[in-house]
C-alpha cells in the first residue's frame, strides 16, 4: 500500500525537515507485519514528494502468535491487506512519521504550524459510496476520488468497492497526517489490532481541534473504535458532553453487518415490524429447519427460538464480530429453548456452501441491498440454484417511501452501506425473474404502514419452490 504527500509551497524540500526524512536518501523501518519504506521520487524547490510504501507480509501474519482467523475459509490468505489503505498504514505512519504526526520539528519549529500547499494520494481506499467526500470536504480538502474497476482487463465485471483518493489543501503537515491517521482506520472495517480503552485517548489526541465539530463525528468514532458501544459512548461524551441515548443495548456492528435498524427508520420501529412479520410467517409454515442468511445480531433467531418449536434454527453471517454479538444475545435465551436447536457459522452468500443446503426455510432480511448489484447473480445461484430452500423470505427497502423520511436528502439511501434501493416495480421484476429461472413461485407483501402514493416503507417477496 502507498501514501504519497506532495508539497508545492516554495522551498518545497522543507517537507524533508518536517518528516525528519532526508530527500536524498531512502529510509526503511521494520514493522511487526512487514516493511515500511520512505523515498522521494521528486525533490525540487518547486515540488517535493515523499512516498510511504508499506509491504504487508500476509503469510507472516498468519504464522504469528495469536493470528486472527479470517472471515471465510481462505480469508487469512486472500484479502486486501497488502494493497488497500488500512489500519496497517496508520500504524506505519505512526512509526515512520511519528515526530511529524505529533507536530514537532526541533530544527525548524516555525514550519510546524505553517500552512503548506499539500497533496495526498492514496491509490486504493475502501469506502462506501460518497463517504470520502463527507469525511474530507468538511476539513477543507478538495477531494478527488475514482472508483476502481474489479479487473481492468474485464470491464464487464463492473466496479469494485475501492477508490483512488486525492486530497488537496493549504494545511499544516501535522494536521494532514492526523486526519489520515484517524480516518483511514475508520474506513477500514477490519482493523488488525485489538481496540481497547487506550484507543479512545489515541483517537481524541489526534482528533483534537477538529473531530468534535465534524459532521460525521459519530460515524468516525464508531468505526474507529470497531463498533464497541461502551467505548463509543465514552468517546462521544468526552468529545461533546450531551448524552448519547439509545435503546439500552450494545450497538455492536453497524446496520450493514448486524441488521441494526438505520437511524432514519427508528421512529417508525420498522426493523421490529419486519422481524416480527418474518418470524410469524416462518412459524406458520411449521418447518423442521430455518436458516437466517445474514443474521447480524441474531434478533430474528431470538424470536424464532423463543416463539416457535422449530427443531433447527441456524444463523449465518459474513462478519465474525456480528456473530459474536449474536451469540451473546442468544446466550440470554433460556437453555431449554436454545440447546440442541441453535447453530451459528461464518459464511458468504456469494459462494456455494454445503451448510446452506437442506433447510426448509431461508430468510434474507434487509440483506440484498448491501451487495453490489453485479454480485446479485452469485447470490441468486447460491440461494435459489444450490441451497434451494422450500420457502425463502426476502425483504428490502422500498425506495419510493424515502421521500417521507424527515431530513432525508433527495436521492440519498437509508444506510451508508446500501449499494442500491429498489422501487416496488424493480423488486418485483427481480424477484419474478429469479423465481422463473430457478423453479419458484413468488408473492409479495408490504411491510409497515402503506402510503397511498409511495407504498410501504419495506417490501417482502415470498418464494415457494414448485414441486
Amino acid at each position: 500500500m502507498f501514501l504519497s504527500i506532495t508539497n508545492r509551497t516554495p522551498d518545497a524540500t522543507e517537507l524533508g525537515h518536517l518528516l525528519h526524512k532526508h530527500p536524498a536518501r531512502c529510509h526503511g523501518a521494520e514493522l511487526a507485519f512487514g516493511q515500511a519504506t520512505v523515498f522521494y521520487p521528486e525533490a525540487t524547490p518547486e515540488c517535493c514528494t515523499a512516498v510511504l510504501a508499506v509491504e504487508v507480509d500476509p503469510v507472516g501474519l498468519v504464522r504469528s502468535e495469536g493470528a486472527r482467523q479470517g472471515g471465510w475459509a481462505l480469508g487469512q490468505y486472500v484479502n486486501d491487506r497488502p494493497y488497500a489503505a488500512s489500519s496497517f498504514l496508520s500504524v506505519a505512519m505512526s512509526r515512520v512519521f511519528g515526530t511529524a504526526l505529533n507536530g514537532r520539528c526541533v530544527k525548524r519549529p516555525e514550519l510546524v504550524d505553517k500552512p503548506l500547499e499539500l497533496e495526498a494520494r492514496l491509490p486504493v481506499v475502501q469506502a462506501p459510496e460518497g463517504m470520502l467526500e463527507k469525511l474530507f470536504a468538511p476539513l477543507g480538502y478538495a477531494v478527488e476520488s475514482r472508483r476502481l474497476p474489479l479487473e481492468p482487463a474485464f470491464p464487464e465485471w463492473g466496479e469494485s468497492r475501492y477508490h483512488e483518493l486525492v486530497l488537496r489543501a493549504m494545511v499544516p503537515l501535522h494536521m494532514l497526517l492526523k486526519h489520515l491517521f484517524v480516518l483511514i482506520p475508520a474506513l477500514d472495517r477490519d482493523k488488525h489490532y485489538w481496540v481497547g480503552r487506550e484507543e479512545i485517548d489515541k483517537l481524541l489526541g489526534k482528533g483534537e481541534g477538529w473531530l468534535a465539530d465534524h459532521s460525521e463525528r459519530e460515524w468516525i468514532v464508531r468505526r474507529y473504535l470497531k463498533y464497541q458501544a461502551r467505548l463509543t459512548r465514552e468517546a462521544l461524551e468526552r468529545l461533546a458532553p450531551e448524552p448519547e441515548t439509545e435503546d439500552g443495548e450494545d450497538e455492536g456492528e453497524d446496520a450493514a453487518d448486524t441488521g441494526k435498524e438505520p437511524a432514519v427508520e427508528r421512529k417508525i420501529s420498522l426493523h421490529d415490524a419486519r422481524l416480527d412479520r418474518v418470524a410469524e410467517a416462518v412459524a406458520a409454515l411449521g418447518p423442521k429447519s430455518v436458516i437466517d442468511l445474514g443474521c447480524g445480531e441474531g434478533r430474528l433467531l431470538a424470536r424464532l427460538l423463543k416463539g416457535t418449536r422449530i427443531p433447527k434454527v441456524v444463523g449465518m453471517d459474513v462478519s465474525s464480530r456480528a456473530l459474536e454479538i449474536a451469540r451473546e444475545r442468544l446466550d440470554r435465551v433460556p437453555p431449554s429453548r436454545r440447546e440442541g436447536r441453535l447453530e451459528l457459522f461464518l459464511g458468504s452468500l456469494i459462494y456455494r456452501d454445503s451448510r446452506l443446503r437442506g433447510h426448509d426455510v431461508a430468510a434474507l432480511v434487509e440483506v440484498i441491498e448491501h451487495l453490489d448489484p453485479e454480485r446479485l447473480e452469485s447470490l441468486e445461484e447460491v440461494v435459489f440454484g444450490d441451497a434451494k430452500p422450500r420457502t425463502a423470505f426476502v425483504t428490502t427497502p422500498n425506495r419510493e417511501y424515502n421521500v417521507l423520511f424527515e431530513g432525508m436528502k433527495p436521492g440519498a439511501m437509508r444506510h451508508g452501506d446500501h449499494r442500491f434501493e429498489w422501487t416496488r416495480a424493480e423488486f418485483q421484476a427481480w424477484a419474478g425473474r429469479v423465481a422463473t429461472e430457478h423453479g419458484y413461485a413468488v408473492t409479495f407483501e408490504p411491510l409497515g404502514e402503506e402510503h397511498p402514493e409511495h407504498g410501504p416503507p419495506s417490501q417482502m417477496a415470498v418464494f415457494s419452490r414448485i414441486p
